[in-house]
């Protein structure tokens, strides 16, 4: 059996594409993996997937921890499954109406919402096994950049260009939020508590635009940094130079 620190990717294979193997084990007929994964996402999205226990599980469940190992060998496991599943709550872009860049908007945006759901996303390994909701999420977003010029490297490179902006905002917002939890205090209330020390030890003259630029920025955002605005302020100038490159290609055609 796979402990939690040692995942197994072909038990992990086995288990996200059901194989016949995995179909015919016998276990409790309330059980199955899907239910325990999304039991195990309820908890992770609550308290974090670093608290998450294979026995909080099945406490939640109401069944027996050993219960839970005839369908997931460990936490490492079940982690492939809770990623493979919640990546099915994205929209799908080809049913939207619009040109590519309506399409990968959407995109940036659902990833975001994806990553502020689940937070532990954010800490799941880049090497999760591929899982049938997985693939399907790549290949869906993949067609809005079908057909508009780019090579096959230029596709992949996009989409992850997009993706890594969503996940670098939801990682600054998490952070925010955790901070906030820990003080007790806002970024705003923080900033108006501890501004004036900064004033005492500083010279705003001898930096003049990190003081204007800052002081701006702060009466903008009530904080040093919003995460908000630095992801709409970068998905526009991603798009934008997506469109310059789709452009170029285009005028290089015609």
């Amino acid at each position: 059996m796979a402990t939690d620190s040692s995942p197994d990717p072909a038990r992990s294979l086995a288990i996200l594409w059901r194989t016949r193997e995995v179909a015919s084990r016998k276990g409790r007929p309330e059980l199955s993996v899907d239910r325990i994964a999304r039991t195990a996402i309820e908890l992770a999205d609550a308290d974090g997937f670093d608290s998450l226990s294979m026995r909080k599980v099945a406490e939640k469940l109401g069944v027996g921890t050993m219960s839970l190992y005839t369908y997931v060998p460990g936490k490492a496991e079940l982690m492939d499954v809770m990623f493979d599943l919640v990546q099915a709550e994205t929209a799908r872009p080809d049913e939207v109406e619009g040109d590519w860049r309506v399409k990968l908007e959407l995109i940036a945006r659902e990833n975001l919402a994806l990553y502020r759901r689940h937070p532990w996303l954010l800490h799941a390994s880049h090497r999760s096994v591929l899982g049938p909701r997985v693939i399907e999420k790549y290949e869906y977003e993949l067609r809005a950049l079908e057909g508009i010029g780019l090579t096959e490297i230029e596709m992949d490179s996009v989409l992850t260009l997009l993706i890594g902006h969503a996940q670098v905002s939801a990682r600054g917002r998490a952070e925010i939020s955790r901070v906030e939890r820990a003080s007790g205090l806002t970024e705003e209330q923080w900033w108006t508590q501890n501004a004036p020390l900064l004033e005492q030890v500083i010279d705003y003259s001898r930096y003049p635009v990190a003081s204007r630029v800052g002081a701006a920025a702060g009466a903008a955002h009530h904080a040093s940094y919003s995460p908000e605005h630095a992801f709409e302020f970068g998905l526009a100038r991603i798009l934008d130079g997506i469109a310059v490159l789709v452009g170029g290609r285009a005028d290089a055609g015609s």
